[in-house]
Parts: structure tokens; sequence; C-alpha cells
């Protein structure tokens, strides 16, 4: 039986720590789903689709990634594709607070799910999406934040919104 995770998220866009934890899930998992939240609350700078090619292209070296999009419950949806194990990262400790609720929240509505938290390299802890698109926005160079290919997806973004 192949050991399968989901990592969830926004990915808006997907940083250098977010790679970094896929690869770190890679290594423990034989299938890694890293899955796209569609939230109509939120406000997302790039389109579900863009977020998905963004994460393909940064993750074409590694076979076992699947990318994918759900919107809804993340319990529901890991009911849906028969996957027991939620991927979560721990930057911070003040991460662990909103990860704690959320995975107890999760186990309540799907008992048999597991979440696995993994901590990012340290030259990653301090690195938000919210903050990377914000360098990009005022113009400074997003390459040592996020992949090549999510670099240039950032400039040409934020060159066409001035």
């Amino acid at each position: 039986m192949s050991r399968v995770a989901i990592y969830p998220g926004s990915f808006d866009p997907v940083t250098r720590g977010h790679m970094d934890l896929v690869q770190r899930a890679c290594r423990l998992f034989d299938r890694l789903i890293v899955a796209v939240s569609t939230n109509p609350s939120k406000k997302h700078t790039f389109s579900v689709d863009a977020r998905i090619r963004m994460i393909e292209e940064s993750a074409r070296h590694l076979p076992q990634v699947e990318v994918d999009t759900f919107s809804g419950l993340l319990a529901s949806y890991l009911k849906r594709k028969k996957v027991r194990v939620v991927i979560r990262g721990l930057r911070v400790v003040s991460d662990l607070d909103y990860e704690f609720q959320m995975a107890s929240m999760n186990r309540r509505l799907c008992p048999d799910m597991e979440t696995v938290f993994l901590m990012p390299d340290e030259q990653y802890t301090y690195l938000a999406s919210s903050m990377v698109k914000e360098v990009a926005r005022m113009g400074a160079p997003p390459d040592a934040f996020v992949t090549a290919p999510v670099a240039r997806l950032l400039r040409r973004t934020f060159r066409a919104r001035k």
C-alpha cells in the first residue's frame, strides 16, 4: 500500500518555503498531492489555474507530486481522495496555535485523519506569500524567495499593474 499525503494551502504564490516542505514530504511519502484551495471569501492575487501552474513548474523534478484543487472542507476532500494524512508547515511558534486548532477540527470531522507537521529549513521561517508579493509589488527582485517560474510571473504581474 502506498503512503499518500495531502499538502493543502492557497499557495498565492508558492514560495521556496512551501517547496522545501514539498521536498521534505516527498522523502516521507510515496505520493504527495499539493491541493490548492479555492476559498471565495479570500482575495487571491493569482487565479487557481496560475497557482496550479506555478506549483507544477516548481515541482517538475519531483515525479511523486500531483497538483490538484479543492473547495470546501479539507476533511471532505480527504474523504473523497481516500487519503488520511495532511501535511502542514510550522514556521514559527505563533503558527502552532492556528494549526493545532485546524488539526483538531479536521480530526473531529474526519477521525481517521492525521496531521503531520513539518518545519522548513531555517532560512525560510520568515517567508510568507504575502511578504513575497509585497516585495515584488515594490519592485525588488523576488528570486531569493520563489522559484524561477514564480519570480517571472510575479515580475510580469506587478509590472503590468504599475
